[in-house]
């Protein structure tokens, strides 16, 4: 039963990210995952439920690509790669997955009961980068965490969309030498 979840899921990632926020509807998101009529009603009977999930989903596949690239990483230099290794595959590969991401995120603000589910999955991101900038010794951690991760989206959204080849290694090493720095 989880697989039928986890192809409803795929699918809706690919209509936000591929129509946009508007088209994403129980039956389309059925229609891309090739599940019969009633399949992601089954495990999201709203579409406030559907959203929720969505964005917990893309966090969740987020957060394991990041830490499996992080892994290894434990000099500057290595945070470095692993992190501009991660902003190219948001950029590239997995650029259809960040699109809706985008988008989500946009579409939450009017939609007050999904803002906690975000907000809960931007915490644990936070938690998580802070706690890589502790283990290279940055004396502020949790500030170094919110301004790398906003770095980051800015450079997301550049590649996206006005300057899909922008390099991102030279603004990476910046801040990651700022927040070492404090």
């Amino acid at each position: 039963m989880a697989e039928t979840r986890d192809r409803a899921l795929d699918a809706a990632v690919r209509v936000v990210g591929d129509q946009g926020v508007r088209a994403l509807t129980h039956g389309r998101v059925d229609a891309e995952a090739g599940l019969p009529k009633g399949s992601t009603s089954n495990w999201f009977r709203t579409r406030d439920a559907l959203l929720s999930g969505v964005l917990v989903w893309i966090a969740e596949q987020e957060r394991a690509e990041l830490t499996a690239a992080m892994a290894p990483a434990h000099t500057p230099d290595e945070v470095a790669d692993a992190l501009c290794g991660m902003l190219e595959s948001a950029t590239g590969l997995n650029a259809t997955r960040t699109r809706a991401r985008y988008a989500l995120f946009l579409e939450v603000t009017a939609a007050p009961g999904i803002l906690p589910v975000m907000r809960t999955q931007r915490g644990l991101f936070e938690e998580w980068t802070r706690d890589r900038l502790a283990d290279l010794g940055a004396p502020d951690p949790e500030s170094s965490a919110r301004t790398l991760l906003a770095l980051c989206a800015g450079l997301i959204v550049n590649r996206l969309t006005v300057a899909p080849d922008m390099p991102v290694r030279e603004s990476i090493d910046l801040a990651l030498r700022g927040a070492l720095a404090g």
